[in-house]
């Protein structure tokens, strides 16, 4: 009875040392190296890839933002307001009536622009958060913002296809253009603050 006790002791004491030193390894040394390696190599992505603007941040390139007015790019609409905090869609169906009567809602907001809205114009991401939208997007928009701004569309068309960003690794993926860096570019351009 002694030997059993001494042993099943011993067996705690070896599962002990080995919970604290796997503990210490994979829950405290193993985060830190990866945090470092990430800090240090992936900087702007472990930081939020940030924008700034006048030394300010203004936003991250992964999250969408409301712009209001026609002076603005939009991006896709927004199941959560861009509320980074609620990111999420509708989860309507296409057949739900709710979601065709948005999409028809949208889709006559947008006739002003003239022309055939493209998907993302009339339909929401799967996060709420989208950055991107499709050049045709951006296409589709810029004669109304080159109005409202006094620039000639040829100037708004350069600085959308500036603004594109191709397939990722050439083939994965679609064109897009992200609308904060877009609408950015309009800020430099025209010399607003």
């Amino acid at each position: 009875m002694a030997t059993s006790s001494l042993t099943v002791g011993r067996q705690t004491l070896a599962a002990l040392r080995v919970f604290l030193v796997l503990t210490v390894l994979l829950g405290v040394l193993y985060p830190a190296a990866v945090w470092g390696v990430g800090r240090v190599a992936f900087h702007d992505q472990a930081t939020g890839s940030l924008i700034r603007h006048d030394g300010r941040v203004i936003g991250s390139s992964l999250i969408g933002q409301r712009f209001t007015g026609p002076q603005w790019f939009h991006g896709r609409p927004s199941a959560t307001d861009y509320s980074g905090d609620a990111s999420g869609g509708s989860n309507l169906a296409a057949s739900d009536e709710r979601q065709r009567a948005a999409v028809s809602a949208r889709r006559n907001a947008l006739s002003r622009f003239g022309g055939t809205p493209p998907p993302d114009a009339l339909t929401m991401s799967a996060s709420g958060l989208d950055p991107d939208i499709s050049p045709a997007y951006a296409r589709l928009q810029a004669r109304t913002v080159a109005a409202t701004r006094g620039l000639p569309v040829g100037t708004v068309q350069r600085l959308i296809d500036a603004a594109t960003t191709g397939r990722a690794a050439g083939f994965l993926g679609e064109p897009r253009v992200d609308v904060l860096r877009l609408n950015l570019s309009l800020l430099r351009h025209t010399g607003e603050k």
